[in-house]
C-alpha cells in the first residue's frame, strides 16, 4: 500500500496504536523494575522516543491519580510505586509469615493488587515458578481458582483476609460482605 492510498483516518489510528503500545512498553516496564530508573534506562529498556517517553511518563501519572499505585517522579528517576495510603497492605503481604519464601510473597502481593488475574498473566511476569506458588495458595485456600478457557482466573478469597488481617475491598466498617 501506497501512502496516497493511505488515508488521513489510518494515519491517525496507525499514530493512537504506536502511541498505546509504547504506554504499555514504559508502564510494564515501571512495574516490574521496582525501583527507580533513568529517562536513559527507559529508553533503552523500551525503545521509546526521549520526546514521546516524557508525555508517556505524564500520562501515566495522570492515569494513576486517583489510584493505589502512583507514578513517582524524583529528579530525573521514575518509579511505579504502592500509594502512601496503601503501604499497609503491601508491608503485611511483604513481612507475612516466614511459611511463604519471598518469591512466594511477591507473586501473592502481584495477584493480590490486580485480582482477578489470569493465571497466564501471572507466569508470564513471575515465571514458571508461580505455578508452584499458585497450586500451594490455592491448597491452602488464599487463592481461588476458575477456570476460563485455556488459563484460569485467580482471586483472593475470604481466607486470604483473614490470613492477613486485611478488609476485602468495598468493605466498609459493617460486618457485611458486597460480594
Amino acid at each position: 500500500m501506497t501512502m496516497d492510498h493511505l488515508s488521513e483516518k489510518s494515519i491517525e489510528t496507525l499514530d493512537s496504536e504506536t502511541e498505546d503500545e509504547n504506554s504499555r512498553k514504559v508502564e510494564a516496564a515501571l512495574f516490574i523494575a521496582g525501583k527507580f530508573m533513568t529517562i536513559q534506562e527507559l529508553i533503552t529498556l523500551t525503545d521509546v522516543n526521549p520526546i514521546f517517553l516524557k508525555k508517556i511518563l505524564a500520562d501515566l501519572q495522570d492515569k494513576y491519580k486517583n489510584s493505589g499505585i502512583n507514578i513517582v517522579q524524583k529528579d530525573n528517576f521514575w518509579k511505579m510505586d504502592v500509594a502512601p495510603d496503601y503501604i499497609e497492605i503491601v508491608n503485611k503481604l511483604a513481612t507475612g509469615s516466614s511459611e511463604f519464601s519471598r518469591a512466594e510473597q511477591e507473586t501473592l502481593a502481584m495477584i493480590a493488587y490486580k485480582q482477578p488475574i489470569k493465571q497466564s498473566v501471572v507466569i508470564k511476569i513471575r515465571g514458571n515458578k508461580a505455578y508452584d506458588h499458585i497450586k500451594k495458595f490455592v491448597e491452602l485456600g488464599l487463592l481461588s481458582k476458575k477456570k476460563i478457557g485455556h488459563t484460569s482466573e485467580l482471586a483472593l478469597t475470604d481466607a486470604f483476609h483473614d490470613y492477613f488481617h486485611v478488609n476485602p475491598p468495598n468493605q466498609g466498617s459493617e460486618n457485611g460482605n458486597n460480594n
